[in-house]
């Protein structure tokens, strides 16, 4: 039995904009957990574990890719469960606690891979343990949004944790380099026997995760009930996938709308994750950027990125989600055009930081749109669906862009299979309309 009347939020877990040091400490959340996306996976310790430890860059390479592809199977067949259990009682805080905490030895455990071929599973797997568990904290993380916010401010509030995200891993990235990577002997007597440089990097990663965590773990509301949640833990999980089947169902029937937008966001976010896994190969391929100018994109884009989101929080709140998707959207495509017919520079330049600052805002807003027709009892069940629809087709932007290049014969190419997923996301996003948040009576 269904109501389109949103629910009454708990006594003790206001909906109202709230504390704004409570705001604060949920997104310092997303300024620490940059460390893992952008010094772990993006920038520093995945290209140590290709060229440093691996026999071969090949071969670490597609080792790495099948590393992190079960690695997506695994969230895409677990991740609505994990959020199924955090709904019950409303224990978000709890799991955000365990995930992160699983995510930060991960990152410390990273230490002992040295630059030696036999190390290289261990990286592995402690990067995609860390990836998984990485994708869990975020669904308990997103359903403390939905607890802390209301319709009047939530997209402010996705804007600047999206926004203090992009400038807590650019922050951190700088100090990295300046402190660990360029000097011959960094901080901690780190050098380059042993990777000890980028062992330590991974270690002070960790550290800074685990300090920016901590916060949110302390003011975020508390579960809603005091029952525990007891019980053969295979037993509960079977039965929380069980209602998640229902779930689908329901929707299939009775939210169209919401099931329509799962798709069409899983379809325009992988094209937007694409952007930036593909980004620094066409700078160094295409505009023959060096690895250090390489690094000094990546912090332009951060900044680009963190600064779009934050500014087209505003307009999410006056406007809606789905004009600044569509805006952001636009304006990529546009944007990208230009890569396709020059090979000059500047116009590269021009294009990443155009392409980069609506990233954010359509990254945020993608968020605030969910959390708008989420209610609060549904909000780690509909993140964790979110984080497995999105998982789900992220074959599409790697796909498009290889075809591209094997069509046409020149890297550059690629954009344009990139940009054909970006445009079937729009397509998709348009024909949306965002309900208002539908409780449903657990079954």
């Amino acid at each position: 039995m269904q109501t389109h009347a949103a629910p009454t939020p708990p006594a003790h877990a206001p909906r109202g904009s709230g504390p704004r040091f409570g705001i604060l400490s949920w997104a310092l959340w997303d300024w620490g957990s940059a460390s893992f996306n952008a010094v772990i996976i993006t920038f520093v310790f995945t290209p140590y574990l290709t060229k440093g430890v691996a026999a071969s860059e090949e071969a670490g390479s597609s080792a790495l890719g099948w590393s992190m592809a079960a690695a997506g199977l695994v969230i895409a067949l677990i991740a609505p469960a994990v959020g199924t259990r955090a709904d019950t009682g409303g224990r978000h805080r709890m799991w955000l606690g365990v995930h992160t905490a699983v995510v930060v030895l991960s990152m410390l455990g990273l230490f002992f891979v040295r630059d030696s071929p036999e190390c290289l599973w261990l990286g592995l797997l402690l990067i995609a343990v860390g990836s998984v568990f990485f994708e869990f904290a975020e669904v308990s993380y997103n359903g403390i949004m939905v607890r802390i916010t209301e319709p009047a401010n939530v997209g402010r509030v996705s804007g600047f944790g999206w926004g203090m995200g992009y400038v807590g891993g650019l922050v951190l990235l700088v100090l990295l380099l300046v402190l660990v990577i360029q000097p011959a002997v960094g901080i901690f007597g780190a050098a380059d026997e042993g990777g000890l440089r980028f062992r330590i990097v991974a270690v002070l990663a960790a550290v800074w995760f685990a300090i920016f965590a901590l916060p949110v773990l302390f003011t975020a509301p508390g579960p809603e009930s005091e029952t525990p949640t007891g019980g053969n833990p295979i037993r509960a999980f079977v039965a929380d996938y069980a209602a998640l089947i229902r779930r689908l169902v329901r929707m299939w029937k009775d939210e169209h709308q919401t099931l329509r937008f799962f798709i069409a966001s899983a379809v325009f976010r992988d094209g937007l994750a694409a952007i930036f896994a593909f980004a620094g190969v066409l700078a160094a391929g295409s505009y023959g950027f060096s690895a250090s100018e390489i690094i000094v994109l990546g912090v332009a884009a951060n900044v680009a990125a963190g600064t779009g989101a934050m500014i087209a929080g505003c307009f999410d709140d006056r406007l809606g989600p789905k004009p600044v998707i569509i805006a952001g959207l636009i304006i990529i495509l546009l944007g990208g055009l230009p890569i396709l017919f020059s090979d000059q520079r500047p116009v590269f330049w021009a294009c990443a930081l155009v392409l980069s600052f609506c990233v954010g805002p359509v990254q945020a807003s993608s968020r605030s749109f969910l959390a708008r027709i989420t209610p609060a009892e549904r909000a780690g069940e509909n993140f964790g669906l979110y984080a497995t629809t999105g998982r789900a087709v992220s074959f599409l932007g790697p796909a498009m862009f290889a075809l591209s290049i094997s069509v046409f014969g020149f890297q550059r190419a690629g954009v344009l299979g990139i940009l054909l997923v970006l445009l079937a996301g729009l397509l998709l996003i348009i024909t949306v309309r965002p309900n208002a948040p539908v409780a449903a009576v657990r079954t």
